[in-house]
């Protein structure tokens, strides 16, 4: 960031000339790249410590309307605060158009997949996707096997992780079609910044987020079930209060003008599902849920679970309510069918796709297992299952006893893993306590699909890693959030 900053806040390690990691501001002759032409001019001349100011005033107004979330495993500290960084990252509009239509078409074929895995399963007979990973599958659910969902819609809310590594893509890292969280993070980080810096918006032509709940409700309405009469009923059914996510929940509830509602809420009664409410039962249409498929219906799942409603299974089948995201999606977003994922997007729909995977080493088969034990010290390597930073190995970061205990475990359950090589995340100019400085960064756009309607935000969460050198963003993990500006022109 050597030019930008004048020596007093750059560091050295990560700075715009290192050629291995793609700097989203600058080129690497140390030219402001244009969309942060405005920013750069910006920082150069706003004082240290008025960001620090800023910072503290951001971490104050984010503690006092509690956005936290609960660390599982932490006896210490069960609840924490993301970091927010106060320096937005900045797309261009052609980079958001090109994005955006490859999320589109990605969430597309997830659908269309979806759909073939629970009917025809024409990609089986076709030979592209192996069997296991269907059948065999943890989240495979039998019961939906010939089960009809609205307009064949499986994945109402998809968040696409991608990243980039050069100036002309981007590439998908994960797709979430199960119940992907951040959104409130999305949109409580531009009211953040409207407040803190009303002069930048002068400036920058932003694409707005603020439209987010508006097209959520408008997309979830439009899959209500075919029995529902006039305004279908939305509501968003959280696991309670000690949900990581739970902030998220209600925040969302209290967007989208709907009720906030937990298992107990509601009950069924002749194929119809109800909430109580102080005037009485009312008919659900459309459950926006924030619970896994495990534990929405002790009668169909878990018997032990006390988050479900008993008998909502049979109400989904019966087809008069909708489940957003539709049960037994997970079968499209573990990290093994993400590498078949280029052959689905051809196979369903005749396309080349716009956003490339990242090369992924697949354990389940041998010769690729055999490269990744072979070269596991340079490797990133997953559990298929994993999420969250969680079961993963960074092989350049690890040292020998982890490296082979590691290993160990792959060679043990070689299908549970999948090996990428490590990835030179770009960066983005980010506040840290030494000043400003390179972070590596990704990006969860959020895509919603409708009955007639894809809608897609303009921006997404970006994650950033705030460790000096770091490439885990997870917020489990240390990692942070930005605002992510689209520039209008």
């Amino acid at each position: 960031m050597a030019g930008m900053i004048a020596g007093r806040r750059a560091e050295p390690e990560l700075s715009s000339r290192t050629p291995s990691f793609f700097d989203e501001m600058r080129a690497p002759d140390g030219s402001v790249r244009p969309a942060y032409q405005q920013l750069a001019h910006w920082l150069d001349n706003v004082p240290k410590d008025v960001l620090d100011y800023r910072r503290k005033e951001a971490e104050f107004i984010f503690r006092r309307i509690g956005i936290t979330f609960a660390v599982y495993g932490e006896a210490a500290s069960t609840e924490r605060l993301i970091p927010f960084d106060i320096i937005p990252r900045i797309l261009n509009r052609g980079e958001w158009q090109k994005l955006s239509k490859g999320l589109e078409q990605r969430v597309k074929a997830l659908n269309m997949y979806l759909h073939d895995a629970y009917h025809k399963r024409e990609i089986l007979r076709a030979g592209l996707v192996p069997e296991e990973l269907i059948f065999g599958n943890p989240v495979f659910r039998p019961e939906m096997n010939g089960q009809p969902v609205p307009h064949n819609i499986y994945v109402m809310i998809a968040g696409i992780d991608v990243v980039r590594v050069d100036p002309d893509n981007f590439y998908v890292l994960e797709d979430n079609a199960r119940v992907p969280s951040g959104v409130s993070y999305m949109l409580e980080n531009r009211e953040i910044m409207l407040r803190l810096f009303p002069e930048l918006f002068i400036d920058h032509p932003v694409a707005p987020v603020e439209n987010y709940a508006d097209d959520l409700l408008a997309t979830l309405k439009s899959v209500a079930p075919v029995t529902s009469s006039g305004d279908p009923t939305v509501v968003l059914m959280t696991p309670g209060i000690y949900n990581s996510a739970y902030y998220e929940h209600s925040f969302l509830a209290d967007k989208l003008g709907c009720e906030l509602v937990e298992g107990r809420d509601m009950f069924v009664k002749g194929d119809m599902l109800y909430m109580r409410t102080t005037e009485g039962p009312k008919r659900v249409d459309v459950i926006y849920r924030r619970v896994d498929d495990d534990f929405i219906d002790p009668l169909a799942f878990r018997p032990d679970s006390m988050l479900g409603v008993p008998g909502l299974m049979s109400v989904y089948q019966a087809g008069n309510v909708t489940l957003a995201n539709a049960v037994g999606t997970g079968i499209a977003d573990d990290k093994a069918v993400y590498s078949y994922m280029p052959e689905i997007i051809k196979f369903y729909l005749g396309e080349e796709p716009i956003l490339k995977n990242v090369e992924t080493w697949r354990c389940r088969e041998p010769d690729q297992l055999k490269y990744v034990l072979d070269n596991i010290g340079k490797l990133v390597v997953k559990e298929v299952h994993g999420s969250g930073g969680y079961g993963m190995l960074i092989g350049p970061a690890a040292d020998k006893k982890t490296i082979e205990n590691f290993a160990a475990k792959v060679k043990a359950s070689p299908e549970g893993f999948i090996a990428q090589p490590t990835l030179a995340l770009s960066t983005c100019p980010t506040f840290v306590e030494e000043g400003i400085a390179p972070r590596h960064v990704d990006l969860r756009p959020f895509v919603l699909t409708g009955r007639d309607k894809t809608r897609i935000v303009p921006g997404g969460l970006t994650r950033v890693a705030l460790s000096k050198g770091s490439l885990v963003v997870n917020s489990s993990q240390g990692g942070g959030t930005k605002d992510t500006w689209v520039l209008d022109r």
